[in-house]
Parts: structure tokens; sequence; C-alpha cells
């Protein structure tokens, strides 16, 4: 009877600790200005994007050639491209593009990524050789030439630019997470575990994977603004989005052409991808300095 009150009482402990770091966590997330500023921006594009049908005025296919290519104005607030289309409308459903990407692409390379590098840096000798010089092969070729590479094979479409993509960014997720699992593999907890007797995978996937979630959602959050800027580049070269879709990249490269004449339709794009890549890095940055264990243990 005391040894199942001793458990319960260890159990409780235990979510004691779980919530007081999740607490510490959140005070020094909303103290930081950077994080709290990059978390803003980031919610306020899932937002756009989510809702982007009720706040567009008007269809992104719709034309008029008598309103082409006028500017900014109350009827038209980013004013209209070279077929009378709103770029308002536009920009605001080319969010759903962007993060669809970004998300998409970042979270399949999460899921591989973080698997094997945790897996690599866990187990060590050839299991960790073989594996590493993979993704080590993967990274010696330049990101945006390896998913050209990838879209020239697979075909200029979304779905492809999200799989090239996630292919191109799993060796990076894979390096942080090993790096992690080497710290972890030898911390009391993984001891314990090995003298309770669980066998490898349990040990892999219960104890030392979430200890080394941390690192991999930094990694993952800066790399969503790098995908969003693939996908605006491959776009932008018409091996991404295909036209009449509303692509940030595929805006740009319209409006490129008529930069003297109506600049409006390249500004507000590149403003858009702008200000998103501003938010993702921000948010990025800020979770590093609030999960830095350097800075935790100052404290």
């Amino acid at each position: 009877m005391s040894t199942q009150t001793g458990s319960i009482r260890e159990r409780l402990e235990l979510t004691e600790s779980q919530r007081e770091r999740i607490a510490r966590f959140v005070r020094k997330f909303r103290s930081n200005t950077k994080a709290m500023l990059g978390f803003t921006i980031v919610v306020m594009l899932v937002l756009v994007a989510i809702f982007a049908p009720l706040i567009a005025p008007y269809p992104i296919d719709q034309t008029n050639i008598e309103d082409r290519s006028q500017a900014p104005s109350a009827e038209h607030l980013f004013g209209t491209d070279d077929l009378g289309r709103d770029i308002f409308s536009r920009v605001v459903m080319g969010s759903r593009i962007s993060l669809r990407v970004g998300f998409g692409a970042i979270f399949a390379a999460l899921a591989i990524g973080s698997v094997i590098g945790v897996v690599a840096g866990y187990t060590g000798g050839l299991t960790d050789e073989i594996l590493m010089r993979v993704m080590d092969a993967a990274m010696a070729f330049p990101p945006i030439l390896l998913a050209l590479t990838l879209l020239v094979v697979l075909g200029p479409e979304l779905t492809n630019v999200i799989i090239a993509l996630a292919f191109v960014y799993t060796p990076y997720i894979a390096r942080v997470s090993r790096s992690a699992a080497l710290a972890e593999r030898n911390e009391a907890y993984v001891e314990a575990a090995i003298a309770r007797g669980e066998n490898e995978p349990r040990i892999i996937f219960s104890e030392v994977f979430p200890n080394c979630l941390a690192p991999m959602l930094v990694q993952g959050s800066l790399n969503i603004s790098f995908a969003i800027l693939a996908e605006a580049s491959l776009s932008f070269l018409g091996l991404g989005a295909q036209p009449p879709s509303p692509s940030w990249g595929l805006m740009i490269n319209t409006g490129r052409g008529f930069m003297e004449t109506a600049p409006w339709m390249l500004i507000f794009p590149a403003l858009a991808i702008g200000i998103t890549v501003i938010g993702f890095n921000m948010l990025g940055d800020g979770l590093r300095d609030v999960l830095d264990p350097k800075v935790e243990a100052i404290e």
C-alpha cells in the first residue's frame, strides 16, 4: 500500500514539475518582446489565411479590362493588376498558399528529420554514420538548387513544391535533433530507463524524443520562413504555383514587367512576403532565447 502511495505521489510531483516548467516558459515568452511580436504577426497571418474568403472583397480571378493597372484607391486598396484583378484580394488569398507550403513542408521535415536525428544520435555507431552521411549528401546541394532539381523531376505543382521543400529541409532538422539526442542520451533519466529494463525503441521515443523537442521546434519555426521564401522563388521561376493562382512569387514575376507604370503590382506581394518572413524569424529567434538552457540557468 505504501509503495502504491509513493508511486502516486511521484506522479503528482512530476505533474507539478511539468506545470511549473510550462508556467515558466509562458512567463519568459511573454516577457520576450521579439517572441511576442513574432507570435502576433504569425497569428494575424494565420487568421488572414483562415478567413481570406471573407476578407477579400473581390474574387481573385475577376478581370475587368477597364479597371486594369489602377493605382491604390478606396475601391481597390492595393490597386489592380494588368488584367483588372484586385491585388488586395489576391494578396490575401495568396497567404493561404504561402502558409500551406511553409507549414506543410516543415511539418513533414520535422516528422521525418526528427526521427532520423534522434535515432542516429541515441544509437550511434554504424547507424549514426549511415544516416548522417545520407543527410550530409543532401545538404551538399544548395537548398534552392536541390528543390529545382526535384521539381523538374516531379513537375511544377504546389503539392510537389511541398514534397521538394520537405526533402530539402529534412537534413537540417535531422542535424539539430541528432545534436540534442547526443546531449540527452547520457542523462540520468535515460540510465534509469535502461535500469528498469525498457527496450531501446521505448527509450528513444518515450524518454529521449520529448526532451529534444525544444531545439527542433526552434529550427522548424525558422525554416518555415525559408520555405515560404523558397516557394515564392520557385513560383517566380514558374516551377511552383501556376497561373491564375494568387501566389506571391507569381504576382511578383508578373509585376516586374510593370515596375515603371504600375509598381504596386510588385510592391504589395513583396511586402507580404517580407512581413511573413520577418514574423516567423522573430518568432524563431524569440523561441530560441526563451528555450536556451544557458539563459534559463542564469535566471
